[in-house]
């Protein structure tokens, strides 16, 4: 994969959080031959109250690819040239945190997982667009991250 080490990452803006950083060490993904996984093992800025990754309390990013690429294949309609059924390589991004619950109770786990869902062929045939996918999601996660922060806490759109 191509994915920088992401030894450093600035979080995104969050109420009550001030220049949020992450410092992460490689760590071993659960499915090792198609994902890359990273600990954080330290929040900077101001963040009061986070705790980095520990075994029993974990803070992973990882990012997996498909196991198994799937080709465009298949046969087009002789009358429209358009194609039947077509595969899709199944992209995700999971992060994992223990969260509390109650005082004097082990963390629980809480997940993000995002997937990116590529029909075999647009790789090869519209990379433009693909990027163009990828760019807008990621700048209206940014965007809108303390908003969105907010909405997870409160239960308010």
């Amino acid at each position: 994969m191509t994915i920088p080490a992401l030894t450093s990452i600035t979080g995104g803006a969050q109420t009550g959080f001030t220049s949020p950083t992450y410092t992460t060490v490689v760590d071993r993904a659960p499915d090792a031959s198609s994902g890359v996984q990273n600990a954080v093992t330290v929040a900077g800025g101001t963040q009061v109250g986070v705790r980095v990754h520990s075994p029993s309390d974990p803070f992973t990013i990882t990012i997996e690819r498909p196991k198994s690429f799937q080709a465009l294949t298949g046969l087009q309609s002789g009358v429209t040239g358009l194609y039947g059924k077509v595969g899709e390589n199944v992209y995700k991004v999971r992060v994992r945190k223990g969260v509390n619950i109650a005082a004097n109770n082990l963390p629980r786990l809480a997940t993000i997982t995002a997937e990116i869902r590529l029909p075999a062929g647009a790789d090869a045939y519209d990379a433009a667009n693909i990027r163009a996918m990828l760019s807008a999601f990621i700048g209206a996660l940014d965007t809108a991250s303390a908003g969105f922060g907010d909405t997870l806490v409160t239960g308010v759109l």
